[in-house]
């Protein structure tokens, strides 16, 4: 999500007075973003328990996951052009009431489609409020102030999938899963009660175009894409169900790319993924490197890998080696810890080796970490076995995270560096919804109880997909070093 255009200040134009609250509202700020966050890894843990208690296939299960993430990524950019029009604060407060009813839908669910819409609903409430959040984050502090605003806004998105994993075991096996969803009631009532107080009203800008038509186009095409990944499990790759969806992902696509350059003010400015290098670098830029290509194309595939850990060692370790739903939180919570210190040690080498070796490395160890996952016998230990490798995996994959946003953000020109954050953190929510329908497809015999191939087949999909992705760095990353741009990265 990004700022709008309008926060960056021009020339020599002094910011506006800081606003005497401006503390307590980054905190308030801050708790509503990281219940977006932890919303992406709170369900996994409890997704069988919630298969058993509303007898949801493995089809519908899938969607309880990749349905809220599809309509965060997909909606995600339509979100920031209505924070610019109707002010951030007004679409703050419609996207936090919008996730917390739909919050308490999903929890009073007794059967999937319910649950599912409540999802969906989640997705597009997270659609609004992020956006919102990280503009106001931004046009609130000047100076040293934001950097240290930003680096609090960072923070969030660093803890909240560890926490994610713990509090989804410790609710689903305490008071049971509708509380992973009920506890974000009490907290976004609150919220609403308080922000208001301490978030100055902004004013929105005439909106040249919100562009509803490119929004539906690539929300349905992803979600038309899911679909047909999904059912490919049930039905085979060659069969209607299957190959109809995806062609209609591919005609959907299309026509969204049409859309957006006959549109005066496009979603999604397409002329983005072909910015050249910029020259700031301390190499001569290729013409031939593509920073926002690569950018994009490292985030959806590390957010597709991680997600899809998360989904199938959920699966995996309650199905096959007994273990509780708090049991599994505490298992999946080195491999959030190690996403962490990855993301942390990213920042440091991306600089001075350069995004390309740092993200041949990280994919490299990605890879690594998934191959003995590929080679594990049936009932091996999963403390010696699944959480190491996944742990390793995982390592490598927050250096991407790191990569994959310094070379979008950092290789081009400062004022392009806003369109690209957004681009880039759209690839970022939508990797989760295509990772997972992928991996639940080529596990679906085992999720269903059948033994372990399926979860055999899933792995060395992750492990081939790591290792495609590190073979291809050289190609598709630009030389050089990053220099320093203002567009953070969500999470």
């Amino acid at each position: 999500m990004t700022a709008s255009p309008h926060a960056h200040a021009q020339g020599h134009v002094h910011p506006p007075a800081a606003h005497p609250r401006r503390w307590t509202a980054l905190a308030l700020i801050c708790v509503a973003q990281f219940m977006l966050i932890l919303d992406v890894t709170v369900v996994n843990v409890a997704l069988p328990r919630m298969a058993a208690d509303l007898d949801l296939t493995r089809t519908s299960l899938t969607w309880v996951v990749t349905a809220y993430t599809l309509c965060f990524g997909g909606l995600m950019l339509l979100g920031g052009r209505l924070a610019d029009a109707l002010g951030a604060r007004r679409t703050l407060l419609a996207g936090l009431a919008l996730f917390t009813a739909a919050s308490l839908l999903s929890g009073l669910a007794t059967d999937g489609p319910t649950l599912i819409g409540g999802r969906v609903a989640q997705g597009v409430g997270a659609a609004l409020l992020s956006p919102a959040a990280l503009a106001l984050v931004t046009t609130s502090f000047h100076g040293a102030e934001r950097a240290k605003a930003l680096g609090a806004w960072a923070a969030v998105g660093g803890t909240g999938s560890a926490v994610g994993v713990l509090l989804g075991g410790a609710l689903t096996d305490g008071p049971g899963w509708p509380w992973i969803f009920y506890v974000n009631v009490p907290v976004g009532l609150a919220l609403l009660a308080a922000l208001p107080r301490v978030v100055p009203p902004s004013a929105g800008t005439p909106a040249r175009g919100l562009d509803l038509p490119g929004a539906l186009l690539v929300t349905t095409g992803t979600g038309s894409l899911v679909y047909g990944l999904v059912q490919a499990g049930d039905t085979g790759w060659t069969s209607a169900s299957t190959l109809l969806p995806l062609l209609g992902s591919v005609l959907l696509y299309g026509m969204f790319a049409a859309v957006e350059r006959a549109s005066r003010a496009p979603l999604m400015d397409l002329r983005m993924f072909t910015l050249p290098q910029s020259s700031a670098g301390e190499v001569p830029p290729s013409r031939f490197a593509r920073p926002v290509v690569a950018g994009s194309f490292l985030m959806l595939i590390a957010t597709a890998l991680l997600i899809s850990f998360f989904f199938l060692g959920s699966v995996q370790l309650q199905h096959l080696s007994g273990f509780s739903a708090f049991e599994t939180g505490l298992a999946f919570l080195p491999v959030a810890v190690t996403t962490a210190a990855g993301a942390h040690l990213g920042s440091r080498l991306v600089g001075s080796i350069g995004p390309r070796a740092c993200a041949a490395g990280g994919m490299a160890l990605a890879a690594l970490g998934c191959l003995p996952l590929v080679l594990v016998t049936p009932g091996a230990d999963a403390w010696t076995t699944l959480v190491p490798a996944l742990s390793v995996a995982s390592l490598g994959l927050g250096a991407v995270f790191v990569t994959a946003t310094t070379t979008a953000l950092g290789m081009i020109d400062h004022h392009e560096a806003g369109l690209a954050s957004g681009i880039v953190n759209t690839f970022h929510e939508v990797g989760g919804s295509i990772g997972v329908a992928l991996v639940s497809t080529l596990a679906a015999t085992s999720i269903q109880g059948s033994g372990t191939a399926g979860f055999t087949a899933a792995f060395t999909l992750c492990t081939l997909a790591a290792t495609a992705t590190a073979l291809a760095v050289p190609l598709l990353v630009p030389r050089g070093r990053p220099h320093t741009t203002g567009g953070p990265h969500v999470h």
